[in-house]
């Protein structure tokens, strides 16, 4: 099982504009965590916060207690217990085995483990009769599984997705979600995910949290969430009655 995650009033700009201002969360150990809002309101930037690629302002992130900063000296150690899938896959032009084998390439793991554990990702993912085929041959969809598993072959504590089905077809939606769920409930890893499908928040997440102008308005089990939700803003969003 995985340590918990919090965040402290976090606090990040670009130039002039404050784009989180004073975030807090607390994420256990194991939990599917989903972050939804308007466009532009620093859902993205909150997971690229996470998996310590941008520096804070203000505030601290910590993983099991203990703060970890962008640039830090354990900083690399934490981000090798992580990985994310973004919205738009990118695959070299390799074969789909090469692709989801590169990150243990790049840790010294032994070639026969190697080929085991791409071999079980790209069967987890439905792409096992394609591990010799141009990845960058296939279809958007099966790029996508690509990523996944290419995320997923590492074996992260904790896993970030950043609208990692939004533009796909149903099929690909279907097979990706369950692949989300069914790697949290085999490896216990924590799941933070970013999604404009609210139907998707609600199918996946244990919790769900609401991000507006910088903060964290509303955190809620899903289901409470989404049927009984506490702030008005909360609910003006969920109606359609907030335009994003």
């Amino acid at each position: 099982m995985t340590a918990p995650i919090a965040l402290e009033g976090v606090h990040k700009s670009f130039g002039p504009k404050d784009v989180l201002r004073g975030l807090d969360a607390d994420i256990p150990a194991g939990e599917i965590f989903a972050i939804v809002g308007p466009s532009g309101v620093g859902k993205t930037t909150t997971l690229r916060l996470l998996d310590l690629l941008l520096p804070l302002d203000q505030g601290r992130i910590l993983f099991g207690g203990r703060p970890c900063a962008a640039g830090s000296p354990e900083a690399l150690e934490h981000r090798r217990r992580m990985a994310m899938v973004m919205q738009n896959p990118t695959v070299f032009r390799a074969t789909a085995f090469e692709n989801v084998a590169y990150g243990l390439w790049i840790r010294g793991v032994p070639e026969a483990e190697i080929h085991g554990r791409v071999f079980a990702a790209l069967d987890f993912v439905g792409l096992l009769d394609a591990a010799k085929e141009k990845a960058d041959h296939l279809s958007g969809g099966e790029q996508q599984r690509i990523a996944f598993a290419r995320a997923a072959v590492l074996g992260p504590e904790v896993l970030l997705l950043d609208e990692f089905t939004a533009n796909l077809d149903p099929a690909n939606v279907r097979l990706l979600e369950g692949a989300a769920l069914r790697f949290r409930k085999e490896t216990g890893c924590t799941v933070v995910i970013v999604t404009h499908n609210l139907f998707q928040a609600k199918r996946l997440a244990n919790r769900v949290a609401f991000l507006l102008d910088g903060r964290f308005v509303e955190i809620a089990p899903a289901a409470e969430f989404f049927e009984t939700p506490s702030r008005p803003e909360t609910r003006a969003f969920l109606t359609g009655e907030m335009a994003y």
